[in-house]
């Protein structure tokens, strides 16, 4: 089984240290494998922002970290650093791979870029991430949990959410599911949800999986800070796969993350 811990949208620079704290305590408690960065790392990708996130990722001491960037971690004022060097403070802080892999007996996850420097808000997937994240998945072993990480959504719950959908995400929800997805994770809209979508096949859903923001006062009206923690077994032993998605709330009142949803990812089994 690999637990992977989706901590998305935390905007440092308008973090809350309580519920940074109290993350640290989760982290220990449940010791996750592989932490995921699904976007937003920063709130103006200014270079003290980026250094406190990269002081943060390390005190979790999560044995493997993935992240992507966000629309926030591309200078917003900086004209110049935004067209010519985009990434360039994110780099320092987590490497100069924007699309980053793991892979292991339980799972392989690919990391998508999908900002685009003449975007500001909405995220875009071109047909060569939709046809290289495809093949990969149809290349890979059948126990395998095939996971997708972008930063903005591939699926929303309502229509108030749509302006805020990836560009391409029909062409890859389609490709994705015949190619034999599981999980489209991601962030951007500090809503957390699981979603069976209906391109996934009988036998092997389809499933968008959002968190909210892990840290920020940025929170939406009755939603707080929250993170998922994704748990995966491959069938490499011979096994049935198994997997599910807890959601993880930050109460104020105890200061503590604590769980109040869990989806089996099997089918039928979300909500």
């Amino acid at each position: 089984m690999t637990i992977l811990l989706q901590l998305s949208d935390p905007h440092f620079g308008t973090e809350r240290p309580a519920v940074a704290e109290a993350l640290r305590a989760l982290v220990r408690s449940q010791r996750p494998q592989v932490l995921l960065l699904s976007g937003d790392i920063t709130q103006r990708a200014t270079a003290a922002q980026f250094a406190a996130a990269r002081a943060f990722v390390d005190s979790l001491a999560v044995p493997v970290s993935l992240a992507i960037p966000g629309n926030h971690d591309i200078p917003l004022f900086d004209l110049t650093s935004r067209l010519l060097r985009p990434y360039a403070r994110y780099a320092r802080a987590f490497g100069s791979d924007l699309e980053p892999t793991f892979e292991n007996d339980d799972l392989l996850l690919l990391a998508l870029n999908t900002t685009r420097r003449w975007r500001h808000v909405d995220g875009e997937l071109s047909a060569a991430q939709i046809e290289r994240v495809a093949r990969r998945f149809e290349a890979a072993p059948p126990g395998q949990w095939r996971v997708v990480v972008v930063h903005q959504p591939i699926a929303v719950p309502s229509d108030a959410e749509a302006h805020d959908l990836l560009h391409g995400h029909q062409a890859a929800r389609r490709r994705w599911a015949a190619a034999g997805a599981d999980l489209v994770v991601g962030g951007h809209i500090h809503l957390p949800y699981v979603l069976a979508l209906p391109e996934g096949l009988a036998s092997r859903p389809l499933w968008a999986v959002q968190a909210g923001t892990a840290l920020s006062h940025r929170v939406r009206a009755g939603v707080g800070n929250s993170v998922n923690l994704i748990h995966l077994q491959g069938a490499a032993g011979g096994g049935a796969r198994q997997g599910r998605v807890e959601r993880w709330d930050h109460q104020p009142a105890t200061q503590r993350f604590e769980c109040v949803v869990v989806h089996p990812l099997e089918p039928g089994g979300g909500t």
